[in-house]
């Protein structure tokens, strides 16, 4: 079985999960950008397992969308603060 699409999605969407979970926890504001980026990052994941469809490529395709999956639930039932809402 070959390994060069696994070998080449691996370090992109591991960077993908690490950097969006970064985002998200530091930054509240860049939440729907990183997880618009994450959601890129999927669909060339998606389109390299097109190309060759493998078990370790599937496997870590199903990890990436699901951490996606769950931040995106998580950012979509988080309450957005108006501007003249702030409390100090």
């Amino acid at each position: 079985m070959d390994q060069g699409m696994l070998n080449a999605l691996v370090l992109p969407l591991l960077f993908s999960i690490c950097g969006g979970l970064y985002l998200y926890v530091r930054f509240p504001d860049r939440r729907p950008r990183a997880l618009l980026i994450m959601t890129l990052f999927q669909l060339v994941g998606a389109y390299g397992y097109a190309t060759a469809p493998e078990a370790g490529v599937f496997s870590l395709l199903i990890l990436h969308a699901a951490v996606v999956f769950v931040l995106l639930v998580r950012h979509l039932q988080t309450p957005t603060l108006l501007p003249g809402n702030l409390s100090q």
